[in-house]
């Protein structure tokens, strides 16, 4: 009973409605950036874009004003995400990178507006500790990942 229950509603977090800047659910968004990347030739986006919010209906909750829009929020959902995967030997570890700190540039900026100093600079440390083109390739997918979202 509980397995039907859980698989049930993993599923039906997949059609969610995100917040106001994404068009599309949670599964929708995942399509369409992987069709950018594809259509792109970014092959080595592929992986990243088909796990990059696996974690967001383990997360997906509704706070009151959420309730009110009939949005759902996914607060920590890349480090969900990479948590799912970090030991799948088949996923690469660009891959796992990119799913874990897909969402940083956002978070800073997000924590930073709403004067969350001390989650501000945690994240900024963890981007700080990746190299150049780590933060490069990071930049580069999230450019997918926005367009992804209208």
């Amino acid at each position: 009973m509980y397995r039907r229950i859980a698989r049930k509603s993993f599923f039906t977090t997949l059609f969610l409605t995100q917040n106001d800047h994404h068009r599309y659910s949670v599964l929708g968004h995942t399509c369409k950036l992987v069709w950018l990347v594809l259509k792109d030739g970014r092959y080595d986006f592929l992986a990243a874009a088909l796990l990059h919010d696996v974690g967001k209906p383990l997360v997906a909750y509704q706070d009151e004003k959420d309730k009110t829009t009939g949005e759902y929020s996914f607060t920590n959902h890349e480090e969900i995400s990479y948590h799912a995967i970090k030991h799948w030997p088949f996923v690469n570890q660009t891959t796992k990178s990119l799913v874990r700190y897909h969402y940083a540039i956002r978070g800073m900026q997000k924590a930073k507006e709403k004067g969350q100093m001390g989650k501000y600079k945690r994240i900024k440390r963890q981007w700080e500790r990746l190299a150049p083109t780590q933060q490069q390739r990071i930049k580069e997918f999230m450019h997918y990942d926005d367009l992804a979202k209208h």
